[in-house]
C-alpha cells in the first residue's frame, strides 16, 4: 500500500471514512486515522464528517500541483491527471515553481479546457531568487532572473553590501500582492553581470545547488580518505589484482566510477566483470557525508563545472578507480554466451586495481585500427576487440527483446576562459561509449532482478508502461508520415518505427515526440519494470560517485552477501526507502533542468552572434502561437505565427500542423524550413527566429547506418 494507491481509491468514492480505509488496506483504526490526518496535513484531501471522514480533491473541486508561469503572466498548475489553466490575475502571489491548490473554475468534462484561481500556496519556507541589482529613484531593487516575480524592494538593512549592477542571492521574505513589490534580503553577493562564470554560477544559485561542502563534510571526507585498506579487509574480499581490468571514461572525467574485465571460459563462454567503486565503505549510513549525500542527490555537469555528489577527496580520490591505485569494488561478474546471452550472474566485494585509465576517444581508435595505441595498449588489445564484439551481441538480444533507443542529437558546447561559446556542435557516440552502456545496463539488470526474485527491500529504477491517452495521440501523429500503429502500442512496436525512421527527414522528431509521449523513469521501492529498456526489474548500481540510489543498495548488497541482513535490518530498509525514493527522483529532476537551462542560455549567446544571417532547420513543434525550429546543431528558435507574412495560419492539433488560411499552405512537425535569426535574449534563452522560406527544403537527411552514432551524454535510462 502506497499513498498512490491510497489517493486512487479516495478518487473513486469521493469520501472515505476510518472504517472504509481499515477494510480496504486491512489496517487498524489507529493506522487508518493517521493516513487520514496525514492526507488533510499534505493538502491531498479535506476533511469532513467533523474528521471522521475525508474527502478527494476532486469531489470538491480541487487541484494540487506545481504552477508553471508563462511568457504572458498567465500560467498552468500541472498536475498528475491533467495542467489546469490559471489567469494573469488568478495566480496571485504565487511563483513559478511553487506547489498549489487550485479552485477550479471550468472542468473539462464539457470539452473545454479546464481553468482555475490559485487558492493556497503550499511550498515550504522562505523564497530564494537570483537576480541583478538595480538602483531606483526610489530605493534599491532586485529584479530577478524569473521575469514571473520582477522586481524585489530591499530595505537599507537587507542591502548587505550588494551594489548596482551585481547578481545577487535574494530571500523574499514579503510577497507583494501583484500592487505591491515583494521585499526581500540580500544573502549572497554572486558577482557582476558578465564575469566569467557568473550565469552558470546564478542558474546554480537558483536551482539550490551548492558548490562548497560544509566544513564538517569535507572535515570527515579527509578523515575517510585516509583510512587505511588493512589486510583483514582485503581477506574478506575476492583481489582481483592479477586480473586485466581497466576503466574507460571521457577524456576530462575524474570521478571513475566504473572498471570492466573480460575473461574466456573454458565452457566457449566469456566472463564479464563490471567492476564499481565501494563508495559506501566510505559513506556510512547516517555520517555527515551521507546526510550531505542524500540532499545533494546527484552530482551535476554545468558545461564549465561540476557540483558533486561528494567532496573531491572521495569522488576524485580515494574512490575513483584511479590508474594502478588499489581501490574497494562491489563487482558483478555475469557469464555470457558468444552470442550475448547473459546466462548467469554473481555479486562479491572485491579489490582492483585498474592496469589503464582508457578514454573513449582511444579505445575508439583502438578499434578503428590505430597502429600507435595498438602499441602502446598491446595488454589489452585482445580484450577491447572482445568487448566490442560481445557489446554488439547482447544490444541485438536486448533490442530484440524490445528495448528502445531514442537517437536524439546533442550538443557539445564549447566555451572559452571567459565562459564564451565558441562552438555548438554534435556529441559523437562510438562503439566504446556504446560497449560500456551495454554492459552497465547488463549489470544494472542482473542486479535488479536478483533482488527483486529474493524480496528484499531494494531501490529500482522504473520506467512505466505509458498513458493509453498519450499513446493515442502519438499513434495520430505518426499516422502523418504513414505509420501506422493499431491496438495497445507496445515498446517493441515503437522500436519498429524507430528502426524504420532512421535516415529519413522525420526521424529526428519522431524520436523526439515518441520521447516526450513516454513516461519519464524514477526511483522506486516497487518494481514496475522499465518501458523502454523493455526490462522486467531494472536498478542503479554503477554509479555511487554520482548518484546516491548506487550507494543506498550497494549497502543493501554488501549486507546481503554478508550474511548481515536480517528481519530487523530488512525492516529498517523499507522504512527508509520511500523517502529515498522520492528524494533521489526530485534531485534528478532538478539537475536535468539545471544542466538544460544552462545549455540553453549558452545556446542563446552562441547564436546571437549570427543576427541577421539564415540557416536550414527543421520544424520541432508546432502550437497555437508559434512554430518551433531546430538548427542541425540543436540551437532551437521560435517563428511566433503573428510575424509570418502572406497569410493567416491557423492551428490544426491533430496534424501537428498550421494552415495557411488563403493559401492552404501547411507547415507541418518535420518540415524542413530556411530560418533568418531576428533576435536574441540571453537572460532567457529565447532564440526568434522569422521563416523566409515557408517550406520546402524537404530533402532526405542522409542515414546514419555508416557513420559514427551521436553520443548521449549524461544518459539518465
Amino acid at each position: 500500500m502506497d499513498n498512490k494507491e491510497i489517493l486512487e481509491y479516495l478518487d473513486k468514492r469521493g469520501v472515505a471514512t476510518a472504517g472504509d480505509l481499515r477494510k480496504k488496506f486491512g489496517i487498524n483504526d489507529e493506522q487508518a486515522h493517521g493516513i487520514m490526518k496525514q492526507l488533510v496535513k499534505d493538502r491531498e484531501a479535506f476533511s469532513v464528517k467533523k474528521g471522521d471522514a475525508v474527502c478527494s480533491l476532486r469531489a470538491k473541486g480541487r487541484v494540487k500541483g506545481v504552477l508553471s508561469i508563462k511568457q504572458g503572466g498567465f500560467g498552468f498548475v500541472l498536475s498528475e491527471d491533467g495542467d489546469v489553466f490559471v489567469g494573469k490575475k488568478d495566480i496571485k502571489a504565487a511563483f513559478d515553481g511553487d506547489v498549489v491548490l487550485v479552485k477550479l473554475k471550468v472542468d473539462s468534462h464539457d470539452g473545454r479546457r479546464r481553468e482555475g484561481k490559485i487558492e493556497e500556496i503550499l511550498s515550504d519556507g522562505p523564497q530564494t531568487v537570483v537576480g541583478v541589482v538595480r538602483r531606483r529613484k526610489n530605493g534599491l531593487f532586485v529584479v530577478a532572473d524569473s521575469r514571473s516575480i520582477g522586481n524585489i524592494y530591499i530595505k537599507k538593512s537587507g542591502r548587505n553590501g550588494a551594489e548596482d549592477g551585481q547578481v545577487v542571492l535574494t530571500e523574499i521574505t514579503r510577497r507583494g500582492d501583484g500592487e505591491e513589490p515583494h521585499e526581500g534580503v540580500i544573502r549572497e553577493i554572486l558577482g557582476v553581470k558578465g564575469e566569467p562564470g557568473v550565469d552558470i554560477l546564478a542558474i546554480a544559485k537558483t536551482f539550490g545547488l551548492e558548490e562548497p561542502f560544509h566544513s564538517k563534510v569535507v572535515r570527515e571526507a579527509e578523515r575517510v580518505s585516509r583510512i587505511p585498506v588493512e589486510e583483514k579487509e582485503l581477506a574478506r574480499r575476492e583481489t582481483l589484482f592479477s586480473k586485466t581490468i581497466f576503466t574507460i571514461d571521457g577524456d576530462d572525467a575524474k570521478d571513475l566510477d566504473d572498471a570492466v574485465s573480460l575473461e574466456r571460459l573454458k565452457n566457449g563462454n566469456l566472463l564479464l566483470g563490471v567492476h564499481i567503486a565501494d563508495v559506501s565503505w566510505y559513506v556510512a549510513h547516517g555520517s555527515e557525508l551521507d546526510k550531505e549525500a542524500l540532499e545533494r542527490g546527484t552530482s551535476v555537469y554545468l558545461l564549465d563545472r561540476v557540483i558533486p555528489m561528494l567532496p573531491k577527496q572521495l569522488s576524485n580520490g580515494i574512490c575513483s578507480l584511479n590508474e594502478r591505485e588499489l581501490r574497494l569494488t562491489m563487482s558483478c561478474f555475469m557469464e555470457v554466451s558468444p552470442h550475448g546471452k547473459v546466462l548467469s550472474h554473481r555479486l562479491a566485494e572485491t579489490a582492483i586495481i585498474s592496469r589503464h585509465r582508457m578514454t573513449y576517444h582511444n579505445v575508439n581508435a583502438i578499434l578503428e585500427g590505430d597502429g600507435a595505441l595498438r602499441a602502446k595498449y598491446r595488454d589489452i588489445e585482445e580484450p577491447i576487440a572482445d568487448m566490442a564484439k560481445l557489446a554488439a551481441a547482447m544490444r541485438k538480444i536486448r533490442m530484440k527483446q524490445g528495448s528502445i533507443d531514442f537517437d536524439l542529437d546533442e550538443a557539445r558546447i564549447s566555451l572559452d576562459a571567459s565562459g564564451k561559446p565558441t562552438d555548438v556542435s554534435l556529441r559523437e557516440r562510438g562503439a566504446a561509449e556504446r560497449m560500456i552502456e551495454e554492459f552497465m545496463i547488463a549489470a544494472n539488470n542482473s542486479v535488479a532482478e536478483e533482488f527483486f526474485y529474493k524480496e528484499i527491500p531494494f531501490l529500482y529504477r522504473i520506467h512505466e508502461a505509458p498513458d493509453p491517452d498519450k499513446m493515442r495521440e502519438l499513434s495520430i501523429f505518426l499516422s502523418n508520415f504513414g505509420y501506422r500503429l493499431h491496438g495497445a502500442i507496445t515498446n517493441k512496436m515503437l522500436q519498429e518505427v524507430l528502426i524504420d525512421c532512421e535516415g529519413r527527414r522525420e526521424e529526428a522528431i519522431i524520436n523526439k515526440v515518441s520521447l516526450r509521449s513516454l513516461k519519464k523513469a524514477k526511483y522506486s521501492t516497487e518494481n514496475k519494470g522499465h518501458f523502454g529498456l523493455a526490462s522486467s526489474a531494472y536498478s542503479h548500481f554503477t554509479s555511487p560517485i554520482r548518484r546516491y540510489p548506487d550507494l543506498q543498495i550497494h549497502r543493501i548488497i554488501r549486507e546481503y552477501l554478508r550474511g548481515e541482513l536480517d528481519e530487523k535490518r530488512k525492516s529498517h530498509y523499507a522504512r527508509i526507502l520511500p523517502e529515498v525514493a522520492a528524494k533521489s527522483s526530485d534531485r534528478e529532476k532538478r539537475a536535468i533542468e539545471a544542466e538544460r537551462m544552462v545549455d540553453d542560455i549558452k545556446k542563446a549567446e552562441y547564436i546571437s552572434r549570427y543576427i541577421g544571417e539564415t540557416f536550414d532547420g527543421v520544424v520541432s513543434g508546432v502550437t497555437g502561437s508559434a512554430l518551433f525550429v531546430e538548427l542541425p546543431n540543436t540551437v532551437e528558435g521560435v517563428v511566433p505565427l503573428k510575424t509570418m507574412r502572406g497569410d493567416y495560419y491557423e492551428y490544426n492539433r491533430e496534424m501537428y500542423c498550421v494552415i495557411g488560411e488563403r493559401t492552404r499552405e501547411k507547415i507541418s512537425l518535420g518540415d524542413g524550413v530556411k530560418i533568418r535569426v531576428e533576435r536574441v535574449d540571453v537572460d532567457t534563452a529565447r532564440v526568434e527566429f522569422s521563416l523566409i522560406q515557408e517550406k520546402g527544403n524537404k530533402k532526405k537527411r542522409p542515414h546514419k547506418g555508416g557513420k559514427k552514432k551521436r553520443e548521449k551524454r549524461g544518459k539518465r535510462r
